[in-house]
């Protein structure tokens, strides 16, 4: 479980700042929406260790995160831009999930079944920048398995897509995140997004998480 105690923040010249408590849970997505600007992506860096919050509380299975450096917390995140080196081949994209020095045999089995496993076992030796946005943001996706951290964080993943598109990764991640047993914690001011995915859902209101 996932575990967000009070935990404050105030951007420079903000001065009420935020105040973020919730819980989400390992196999589930928990969605959290609100307006542009009112502190979604905050909320999200919080997490995976990019700001540093006033006080309060960060814990995962009662582990707490906020010591961490963002390298060393267990969250993987997917923007709405897929992150892809467009350069390299698909496959290349996803070996950067890899443990350094993971031999090359093992590096090898563990990509093709990433590939396949969000659906393109095919286009491994293609480059990214010949990829649709929808193949690029499954690539992305088959990275995080490799990673195989126990936290993913989606910041609008779905905004660039087309409506078919969207529809079909939005089913990708939430059968991954079953799979797997992730805490699945997605951002949106989409509702069909929150509703095709959401089993728990929060809403920032005046820069705090309530429940709708």
């Amino acid at each position: 479980m996932l575990v967000l105690e009070g935990l404050r923040y105030a951007h420079q010249g903000q001065p009420d700042g935020y105040s973020f408590s919730m819980t989400a849970a390992p196999g589930e997505v928990t969605a959290i929406s609100g307006p542009s600007g009112s502190g979604k992506s905050t909320l999200l860096d919080l997490i995976a260790g990019f700001l540093t919050p006033i006080d309060g509380r960060l814990a995962l299975d009662d582990v707490d995160l906020l010591p961490l450096p963002p390298e060393a917390r267990p969250t993987s995140i997917l923007f709405q831009s897929e992150s892809l080196f467009e350069h390299l081949s698909a496959m290349h994209n996803v070996a950067l999930g890899l443990p350094r020095g993971t031999p090359r045999p093992e590096a090898e089995r563990k990509i093709h079944a990433a590939l396949a496993e969000v659906g393109l076992p095919d286009i491994g030796r293609q480059r990214a920048d010949t990829l649709s946005g929808g193949q690029k943001q499954r690539v992305a996706l088959a990275r995080t398995l490799l990673r195989n951290r126990p936290v993913l964080l989606l910041d609008e993943p779905f905004s660039a897509l087309d409506d078919e598109t969207r529809s079909t990764t939005r089913a990708l991640v939430r059968s991954l995140t079953a799979a797997h047993g992730w805490i699945t914690v997605l951002v949106s001011h989409h509702k069909d997004d929150i509703a095709a995915l959401a089993a728990r859902r929060y809403e920032i209101v005046d820069g705090k998480l309530s429940l709708p």
